[in-house]
């Protein structure tokens, strides 16, 4: 199938791409950041790599040809065939090119070798990633089944989806507000709408890169956890952390059954989100935000990856001023052994003669002299801070250019991610920052913050009109009581345990990790101090993905326990793995039972409606209807004026005015009246149905509608009628 060989191409350009301005990523995986050998599978980093590399800029230029050739009938299949034809002949060049010049370099079988832990990690990344995603959306004979935690917010997902693989979605809109520019990130739906357009079907166009992308982020997680505490133990681990996560929420329920239901039942058999925070009963902190959200689930891996990329600049600086501090202070001691002066220079202390240079302080002894000692107050922790200071942000080493292929090409890979998930690519050069302060190189970090924030602003400047986000600063982010006392209460109360052990990683971890720490705390402060859009809560991916990365260093910490090699320690660690782990361990098991298959929402794949609005509409076609979440109208890809309110403006759509104008156009009293309106708003099609009769916000006019334009489509009767009247057949004279 064309859809499957989409992908392949893909991965396989990808691959091509990599070894060409990568060759040595092959050994990355046999190192740690610290230099160590670290035996790691190496196709958990290429494979990953090769899927980014491969598929975020392929979809990006099928959708920029698609749009150039939108006026033609099938202007995305003659997209596709360009794209796929130039990608799959520029891999085969690039590594024919590169087998004659003798630079091509292949993975070796030793280091694709799995271990038996990384085994046990690659089945169950795929195991969790095809059970959450097929379990919550799958096609069986002619159903649709549509998990009960996941139909909401999929309503969007999918209208954008069949927007794009019937519609013809150019210049492109948002399906529950069409007519006006595209403020939802929309590219991961393009690349579903697209795969199905290519012939996959819809399930599996939308489960095949889910998949893809969640079970990426779990290798490239484990790959950097290993290769930054050079532990593989920590990978696998900080894996575990990040699928099932950290809070008391578990323990509180269970306190809470009443006597006669046992702890196992109440444990297994629950299929409601339990919550004592707000929101935390939509499921918005578990594995359910990734079925949800399969745009996140997608794009955390490119993260994780330019993680990859820039840590050894910050390993780089912390070794080097180690090194450049070890020869101050042996110089200091050879001085005081041999009775010479120490002069300070610039780049560090200089041993010199026995001539006392000419601003010596009369006030200083000899023996403080020949040794080159401070003052009693010049303390050593401020001599080392601003030792630190001057060899960090001084140093040529601190601002040079390390890598600058890299350094572009994390850029272009986090500024692409702009409309596939914004929040990704804010969070990635939130951390980035801070590791730039401490790391060499630091012009590496200025090219990627100034590509990425230029394609950034590129593509908000073509999609959207007027601002992207709309910063303002808020406190608190949803906590009950935004004081600090009560921010402090609501962030144990959403993190449990993990909020300890991460400050124990902080506390007993070295300079590095110290650092990392800081960095990975980036995202999660932004959340609590910064709203860009309407809703704040939309703010928990940042927080979300600082917890994944605080996974790392609780996760090292757990290892150390263990490697204490004593009862209690280690006790202390299982104790304390099932302590983070038991409430993400219940709510996965919550969202498997919520969404049985009897729980679903099921739609018939054939439904009449369906089809006629995918043969007869397209995404220039706005419809005005009740406002819908999800049924068998915006499964046909209709756009719809306005429908169900939350999801336009938690984008920052004005849905108030919008509303307004649904009830003036189903309420008007004229024929007259209803025309201005329609054409006023750009209307081409008007559903009447069970949900407009059956409104409290306004009492429909059918007759109105009835006696002005023509029923182009009629199915059931009585007040399950649902009429599609086209108003390009008008029934009265202009």
């Amino acid at each position: 199938m064309l859809g499957i060989l989409y992908l392949v191409i893909a991965v396989f350009w990808g691959s091509a791409v990599c070894s060409l301005f990568f060759p040595d990523m092959l050994d990355w995986a046999g190192r740690s950041f610290s230099g160590g050998k670290i035996k790691l599978c190496s196709l958990f980093l290429l494979l990953p790599a090769w899927v980014y590399t491969g598929v975020i800029p392929m979809t990006w230029l099928v959708y920029i040809l698609s749009y150039a050739l939108r006026s033609f009938e099938n202007g995305m299949w003659y997209a596709n065939l360009a794209v796929m034809g130039v990608f799959l002949i520029s891999g085969v060049l690039i590594y024919v090119v590169r087998g004659v010049q003798r630079e091509l370099r292949l993975p070796r079988a030793k280091s694709m070798a799995l271990s038996a832990g990384e085994a046990v990690l690659l089945i169950f990344a795929l195991y969790l990633s095809l059970r959450l995603f097929f379990t919550t959306f799958f096609v069986e004979g002619d159903t649709l089944y549509v998990g009960l935690s996941v139909f909401s917010d999929f309503s969007p997902h999918l209208g954008m989806i069949r927007s794009f693989s019937s519609g013809n979605n150019f210049p492109t809109t948002y399906s529950h507000f069409a007519g006006e520019d595209i403020k939802y990130h929309f590219m991961f739906q393009f690349l579903v709408g697209n795969l199905e357009y290519l012939g996959l079907r819809l399930d599996l166009a939308f489960n095949i890169p889910s998949v893809l992308g969640m079970v990426s982020t779990f290798l490239l997680l484990y790959v950097f956890a290993a290769k930054l505490t050079g532990k593989r133990a920590v990978g696998y681990l900080a894996c575990l952390l990040f699928a099932f996560r950290s809070s008391f929420t578990v323990f509180r329920y269970l306190a809470e059954q009443t006597k006669g239901r046992g702890v196992w039942e109440a444990f297994t058999e629950n299929s409601e989100f339990i919550g004592y925070t707000p929101n935390e009963n939509w499921g918005l902190w578990n594995l359910n935000v990734y079925c949800n959200q399969r745009h996140l689930a997608f794009t955390l891996g490119v993260l994780l990856l330019v993680l990859i990329f820039f840590t050894p600049h910050l390993f780089a600086m912390v070794q080097r001023i180690r090194l450049e501090w070890g020869n101050v202070k042996r110089a200091e001691r050879d001085g005081k052994k041999n009775g010479l002066l120490l002069r300070k220079e610039r780049g560090g202390p200089v041993l010199q003669g026995v001539v006392a240079p000419t601003d010596q302080d009369p006030e200083k002894t000899e023996e403080e002299e020949a040794v080159g000692m401070p003052d009693e107050e010049d303390a050593e922790i401020p001599k080392r801070i601003k030792f630190f200071v001057r060899r960090s942000f001084f140093s040529a080493a601190g601002w040079s250019l390390g890598h600058p292929a890299m350094a572009a090409f994390a850029g272009l890979l986090l500024g692409a991610l702009a409309f596939w998930n914004g929040a990704v690519t804010i969070a990635a050069l939130l951390v980035l920052f801070i590791m730039a302060a401490l790391s060499d190189h630091r012009l590496d970090y200025l090219v990627t913050a100034l590509i990425a924030g230029a394609l950034a602003v590129l593509q908000s400047m073509v999609f959207i009109e007027g601002s992207a986000v709309s910063t303002s600063f808020y406190y608190g982010f949803i906590a009950e009581n935004r004081t600090v006392f009560g921010v402090i209460d609501y962030i144990f109360r959403l993190t449990g345990a993990a909020l300890f052990v991460t400050a124990a990683a902080f506390l007993l971890g070295d300079a590095k990790e110290r650092i990392m720490a800081a960095a990975f705390a980036a995202p999660f402060m932004f959340a609590f101090h910064m709203s860009l859009t309407a809703d704040v809560t939309v703010n928990h991916k940042y927080i979300m993905i600082s917890l994944m990365l605080f996974g790392i260093l609780e996760a090292h910490v757990l290892l150390k326990l263990w490697e204490q090699k004593k009862f209690a320690m280690r006790a202390a660690a299982v104790f304390l793995v099932l302590l983070l782990s038991a409430t993400g361990i219940f709510e996965y098991i919550t969202v498997l039972n919520r969404n049985q298959k009897q729980n679903n929402l099921a739609f018939d794949t054939n439904a009449a409606v369906t089809a006629w609005i995918r043969e007869n509409a397209t995404a220039q076609d706005i419809f005005l209807t009740s406002n819908y979440a999800l049924n068998h109208v915006v499964l046909g890809g209709a756009m719809l004026y306005s429908g169900w309110q939350y999801f336009a403006w938690s984008a920052g759509y004005d849905t108030a005015y919008r509303d307004g104008q649904v009830r003036m156009m189903y309420e008007a009293e004229s024929v007259q009246e209803l025309s201005g309106l329609i054409e006023q708003n750009n209307i081409r099609f008007i559903i009447v149905d069970h949900d407009n009769r059956t409104s409290g916000d306004y009492e429909v006019r059918e007759d109105v509608i009835a006696s002005a334009y023509e029923p182009v489509y009629t199915q059931d009767e009585g007040d399950w009628k649902l009429t599609i009247y086209d108003v390009e057949k008008p029934l009265f004279s202009k």
